[in-house]
């Protein structure tokens, strides 16, 4: 079960709320179309909202947008099943590397010099971690545009719904 936290708590920018506005908005796409073999072929319009996200490798109808919304939500709440079994495995090496390198440096004297280089190293982290958590939140708005604009076609393809759906 999930704690609710007074708003007081919580940054609007935070990762948690991005994925919880991409999660929902999947939801509702999911929930609006229907008939999702009726997006076969119909073309994404080209406009400023979606053609900023398109990559060279879209397939371009919103079809394929669907499934891949869907398939990011899934990777979300469930984790990245595909590899899993793969990403464990290199998870145990990595921390058994990890695990020799700790006690090495620890049975060891370390200089100033070896110090400096550490506290670098972890600098390094923080900074690797903002710009991924940056990246991460970038993505998953634009993610999240990307389902508001396809059930928003989706509702347009079928004539419902207002203009301002």
């Amino acid at each position: 079960m999930m704690m609710q936290l007074p708003e007081s708590y919580t940054q609007k920018n935070s990762l948690f709320n991005a994925m919880n506005r991409f999660i929902g908005a999947v939801n509702n796409m999911d929930q609006t179309v229907m008939l999702p073999s009726m997006l076969r072929d119909v073309p994404l319009e080209e406009d400023r909202e979606m053609s900023s996200m398109k990559s060279d490798e879209d397939e371009g109808d919103m079809y394929s947008y669907y499934q891949l919304l869907k398939s990011i939500r899934c990777d979300i709440e469930w984790g990245v099943r595909c590899a899993a079994a793969d990403e464990r495995r290199k998870e145990g090496m990595t921390f058994s590397r990890m695990n020799s390198s700790i006690s090495t440096v620890s049975s060891a004297s370390m200089s100033s010099e070896e110090d400096e280089e550490e506290e670098e190293e972890d600098e390094d982290l923080q900074k690797q971690f903002q710009y991924h958590l940056t990246g991460l939140q970038g993505v998953l708005s634009k993610l999240t545009l990307q389902a508001n604009f396809l059930t928003k076609r989706y509702k347009q393809e079928l004539g419902i719904g207002g203009s301002g759906q």
